[in-house]
């Protein structure tokens, strides 16, 4: 049998010049997010426009915090390899810190311009979910973000293509394909929010749905990973972790963690479907969830500018 080659990182050249793969599916992914906010938010009767300035500020936010997030938490190595800290084509960019930098930057944008946040949230949250499930695609082409060893026999039992499977050779040794599993997931959940977007849900629970499908798949893949970014947390917290993670050891051994006994990830993802949850109870108790996603689709191509939150 004829083994497939590992991929090339890099796309193509021009010049000195290279063009890393990783680059390209991130500004795919970023792109056809872009596009579908803007087609949505146009039907929502919000300027295009406004769309699209805001995405020149949250975009380059998002970066700029997903690659300090996984620097910060890798501080022991880049500070002996400064140069690296800039080197986003090798990988390194933690979906965590993204969420976070795009949060602040688009929080402050509607809020200068008059718009209402969860409206925005809500439009734009499909497409969030969308590029990531196209960006962990870069993942693989760097050979990251993958899971424990596993037999070939494995991989070709879940009838992945010779290409994939070779891909997933690490050093002589297969791993789980942890990217693919996160990106089926997440394309899994760009359907459900669409869905529940026709159900004209109330304002501003696609973007809770989005947290929650979202953080509920992290969590339970993060666990097989080998990579993950941890810290040294109280034995409680490790039992509460490895607790709701239990039922995963039916069928999964959970990958090796170094330098502590807590995946971040997990923890963040744990407390956002909480924050979530309680955020969907406390809006509705208190009244504040009681208008719906289209409930200002009558206003039509015009171009609204709503209210604050």
């Amino acid at each position: 049998m004829v083994l497939a080659s590992v991929i090339d990182p890099v796309a193509f050249s021009i010049g000195p010049l290279q063009v890393h793969w990783y680059g390209v599916i991130m500004g795919t992914a970023a792109l056809l997010g872009l596009w579908l906010a803007v087609r949505e938010g146009e039907r929502r009767g919000i300027n295009s426009e406004k769309l699209l300035d805001m995405m020149i500020w949250v975009i380059p936010s998002a970066i700029v915090g997903a690659r300090l997030y996984y620097v910060l938490f890798k501080w022991e190595y880049y500070a002996s390899h400064p140069a690296d800290i800039l080197a986003v084509w090798k990988g390194g960019l933690a979906i965590h810190g993204g969420l976070i930098g795009a949060f602040i930057a688009g929080y402050l944008f509607v809020r200068k311009h008059n718009l209402r946040f969860l409206a925005i949230a809500d439009i734009v949250a499909p497409s969030i979910i969308l590029g990531q499930a196209i960006g962990r695609w870069g993942n693989f082409i760097n050979q990251e973000a993958y899971g424990g060893p596993v037999e070939r026999a494995f991989l070709e039992g879940l009838h992945l293509p010779g290409w994939l499977i070779e891909q997933m050779n690490i050093q002589g040794v297969y791993h789980h394909p942890t990217f693919l599993y996160e990106s089926l997931w997440n394309l899994a959940g760009f359907g459900i929010l669409l869905l529940l977007r026709a159900a004209n849900p109330r304002r501003g629970e696609i973007f809770f749905s989005y947290l929650i499908w979202y953080s509920m798949g992290r969590f339970f893949i993060e666990g097989l990973r080998t990579d993950s970014l941890t810290f040294g947390g109280p034995v409680w917290l490790e039992n509460l972790l490895g607790i709701i993670w239990s039922p995963m050891k039916l069928l999964f051994e959970p990958g090796m963690m170094e330098g502590g006994n807590i995946r971040i990830a997990q923890l963040m993802s744990l407390a956002l479907v909480l924050f979530a949850l309680g955020l969907i109870i406390w809006r509705r108790v208190k009244g504040k969830a009681d208008e719906s996603y289209k409930s200002t689709e009558s206003q039509g191509q015009t171009k609204v500018q709503m209210n604050k939150a």
